[in-house]
């Protein structure tokens, strides 16, 4: 099914149709249909319903059923830190399933049940371990019960770990539990069913997550709430990004943009498993940002001028300090000329495509050339050219230009908003990714995206196109701090490992939020979340349609507050208010089927889909019912007839505070606090609008963006 809806907002939709229509999904759309039990199952192929818990056996004991209730984790100490790491992960889940902690050995006891983790190579394995299932062959794994032992066998040492972080889902752990909150069954005792699970390698190579924006995470902030730069964001955080990369079976991670960067961080990556790598002005992992921000330039001894004219050996200086950091990592090395902050690299004016696209090529191969001769020989030098913003545009114009080196992957970029700009036609010499948002930090004002709004649908059809073009290669997801998108990082998570047949069902966006559904909310309550979704997208698909009712609150308060000052100030144009009105009712409706929907859920699951569908809603529902209650105060006359109605205005304000403070639990206190990447940002500017409004009220009228 095409998604037909407009990314300049929902207003451009019909916005007439109202309640009953929305209930009934009649808009343009996704339009779900709930699927029984039974059905769900055959859209993930090789898993039985829901995943948690699926391996358990509730029943009576059968025949080759294992008790873990006496077992051990064997791991020999030859494996490699990726191995150990997962070794203890699931140990530590075992315990939260089953109240029992099993010891991490290095050898097995034939008097306790031996879960082994064994990664292709000297150790002799049983028989009924298909070896020839794994040899040779990226990150395939089997899971394999006998008389006495869980065999976790991997092609490689990540394919043995994922078949740990696999074990753990299907005794009852969610992949995703540190954003959800949710608790697995307790079981006692736990019983693994007899099990053969063979996973073959991924449909993507290299799959990550860009950790963009770390604004919100926890660091210090200065006295007017903007994070310092040069504080750390606590290492828990960067634990649980990489936990969950690996529990989803992804296999890169760049955990960077705006924030001091510790190499104890990007060695934690590499030693659990995860490629690390960067964002595309990130040249050879060199942090361009910490050039002037954290006096790089001066502590590598480099002339403080990114001109590739006037400074360029200074500029392969500092790359080159980039690749001594990082040489002993697993890295994926980004190359390329850009500037320090996310920009563009500036051209002398007037200077010829021709002549930047030599510069491109010299660059490219200087920085290719430096990784080679600098990584440890066991290293396989990997590199990425992403085309972004106008790398795509040049290149496009002038392929046959740009003499790239064979061993550099060409990433393909969307549009920060889901759709792809471009896909290779042919491959040539080259491997192919891309580079996909499901968050994004909007472009006409600094626009914080708070919520999920690129939805299964667009991901299903984009990654359709990207799967027939051959960009398989690489695919690196920007999931900003990850909370709001996980539902989303998990689909690209299935999609690019290619085993539960998704992509290839009719209807795979609707066939994963019916899995989904009925995964996290339950049978009981997954038909009516589903419609949810559903109406969800819709309303929110884009990352402006969240800023709409903020948006005419703000523009009305500029209004009242002239008109205040005697000037003469035109009122709203009838039609754009009505527009407002039309979508308030819609928001109204929605409400509603979102109370009824939850009142099946237990609480864990109600905390958690207020936090994925009502939150969402609420960012621009409560502004929008403020702001057409603003609307009535410019009519009035009189200045105690307009000030009364912009204290009216402030009750679903008011309200809206209370909300964001219910999303805001532990581990996520002050989550959503007033940062730099709020709306409209100023030094002195009041972010949310209920402070707006309140200002503006508790000023008599004088001014809603400076603080007193």
């Amino acid at each position: 099914m095409k998604d037909n809806i407009s990314r300049k907002g929902f207003l451009k939709t019909g916005a007439t149709a109202l309640g009953s229509l929305l209930i009934a999904s009649n808009l343009p759309g996704q339009n779900i249909k709930p699927v029984s039990s039974s059905d769900a199952d055959e859209y993930f192929q090789g898993y039985t319903g829901t995943r948690w818990g699926s391996w358990v056996q509730t029943g009576t004991k059968q025949p080759g059923d294992i008790s873990l209730q006496n077992c051990q984790i064997v791991i020999d100490r030859s494996e490699s830190s990726i191995v150990q790491k997962a070794g203890r992960v699931l140990a530590s889940d075992i315990k939260k399933i089953s109240g029992y902690e099993p010891a991490v050995m290095e050898a097995p006891d034939e008097s306790k049940v031996n879960i082994r983790l064994v990664t292709l190579g000297d150790i002799k394995l049983p028989d009924e371990i298909d070896i020839n299932q794994l040899k040779d062959k990226w990150e395939a794994y089997q899971i394999k019960t006998t008389e006495n032992t869980i065999w976790l066998v991997g092609a490689d040492a990540r394919g043995t770990a994922y078949a740990a972080y696999t074990l753990s889902e299907r005794l009852g752990i969610d992949p995703l539990y540190i954003w959800t909150n949710y608790r697995p069954v307790q079981y006692d005792p736990l019983i693994l069913k007899k099990t053969t699970h063979i996973i073959a390698p991924p449909k993507f190579k290299y799959r990550g997550f860009f950790h963009d924006d770390e604004d919100i995470l926890p660091r210090p902030f200065n006295v007017i709430d903007l994070p310092i730069w040069t504080g750390d964001v606590a290492t828990v955080w960067y634990e649980r990004y990489f936990e969950t990369a690996l529990r989803l079976r992804m296999n890169m991670v760049a955990p960077y943009t705006r924030v001091h960067r510790r190499y104890e961080i990007q060695k934690m990556a590499s030693d659990w498993g995860l490629y690390y790598t960067s964002h595309h002005y990130d040249i050879l992992l060199s942090n361009p940002f910490g050039f002037e921000n954290f006096k790089l330039a001066e502590q590598r001894g480099v002339t403080p001028q990114w001109d590739w004219f006037k400074n360029k050996e200074n500029m392969i200086r500092y790359w080159q300090a980039g690749v001594e950091e990082n040489k002993h990592l697993d890295a994926i090395w980004p190359v390329g000329l850009r500037g320090i902050d996310d920009r563009s690299y500036q051209f002398p004016k007037g200077m010829s495509d021709a002549t930047k696209i030599a510069v491109y090529n010299e660059a490219i191969n200087i920085q290719v050339q430096l990784v080679k001769k600098m990584i440890p020989k066991d290293k396989k030098p990997l590199f990425h050219f992403t085309l972004y913003t106008e790398m795509l545009d040049i290149y496009s114009k002038n392929k046959e230009a740009f003499n790239l080196p064979e061993d550099v992957m060409i990433i393909w970029p969307d549009d920060n908003d889901g759709h792809m700009r471009d896909l290779p036609k042919e491959s040539g010499k080259w491997k192919h990714g891309v580079y996909y948002h499901l968050a994004y930090m909007g472009p006409q004002q600094i626009t914080k995206q708070i919520t999920h709004v690129v939805s299964p649908l667009k991901i299903a059809q984009e990654f359709k196109a990207i799967i027939d073009s051959g960009a398989t290669e690489y695919v690196l997801t920007n999931v900003s701090e990850l909370r709001e998108y996980v539902m989303e990082a998990r689909m690209l998570a299935e999609i690019t490992w290619g085993d539960s047949g998704l992509i290839e069902n009719a209807d795979p966006g609707g066939a994963y939020i019916n899995w989904w559904t009925k995964e996290y909310f339950g049978p009981e309550a997954y038909d009516a979340a589903t419609k949810a979704y559903d109406i969800y997208y819709k309303l929110i698909h884009a990352s402006d349609s969240l800023w709409q009712g903020s948006d005419l609150l703000q523009e009305i308060l500029r209004k009242l507050q002239d008109k205040l000052k005697g000037k003469d100030v035109q009122p709203m144009a009838e039609s754009q208010i009505q527009e407002f009105r039309d979508r308030e009712k819609q928001y109204a409706s929605f409400h509603k089927l979102i109370q009824k929907s939850a009142q099946s859920m237990n609480q864990q699951q109600q905390q958690y889909f207020y936090e994925q569908i009502s939150l969402g809603m609420l960012v621009d529902w409560r502004p929008t019912q403020a702001a057409l209650i603003l609307a009535e105060a410019l009519k009035k006359d009189s200045k105690d007839e307009i000030m009364a109605q912009v204290k009216k205005a402030l009750e679903p304000l008011f309200i809206y505070e209370g909300e964001i403070l219910k999303a805001e639990r532990p581990p996520f206190e002050k989550w959503y606090r007033e940062t730099w990447c709020r709306r409209e940002f100023s030094p002195n500017n009041l972010h949310r609008p209920y402070r707006q409004v309140s200002e503006f009220y508790y000023s008599d009228g004088r001014d809603f963006t400076q603080s007193k």
